[in-house]
């Protein structure tokens, strides 16, 4: 059985909705099985558990939220030269761009030696006003269609071997 980890963090849901599509699309296929984890529930030991990560948060302020960048500074070297060539996969929320965290965050993963398996999932809010940033947020049926094709595509390729 192979174990895809799926971890989390999100301010308004946006980025909560999009891991939660990402392990629907993961739950179907046999013989992987999917954990989804919240940043303070995870730690180096589901790390080292897991075969194959899904990141997913928000951009906040051009780069990782504090709460998945804490996350990875408190595994970082408990599992560093441990996870060597395991495959990942990173999905951000953001009001405009989404790039800077997704960059933060492969420069992380490249320390880890993970091998990345897709381009980082950005999905645009066009939240830019104080009340807009702040809201909860609701994605529509095609952002949540992609997450859950990541997710499908990260499982079968673990199940079936290719990363």
């Amino acid at each position: 059985m192979k174990r895809l980890l799926i971890v989390w963090h999100s301010r308004t849901g946006a980025a909560r909705d999009m891991a939660e599509a990402a392990a629907r699309g993961a739950a179907g296929e046999p013989g992987v099985e999917t954990r989804l984890l919240a940043v303070d529930e995870a730690g180096p030991e589901n790390l080292l558990e897991a075969d194959g990560y899904l990141f997913v948060g928000p951009e906040n302020l051009a780069a990782l939220s504090g709460e998945m960048k804490a996350f990875l500074d408190r595994c970082y070297y408990p599992v560093l030269e441990r996870l060597n060539g395991r495959p990942y996969a990173h999905m951000v929320a953001a009001g405009s761009d989404g790039t800077g965290a997704a960059r933060q965050l492969a420069r992380i993963a490249t320390g880890w030696r993970l091998k990345p398996i897709a381009e980082p999932l950005i999905v645009i809010t066009h939240a830019q006003t104080p009340e807009a940033i702040l809201a909860a947020k609701s994605l529509d049926g095609a952002a949540l269609a992609a997450c859950e094709e990541l997710g499908a595509a990260l499982a079968a390729g673990l199940a079936m071997g290719v990363f």
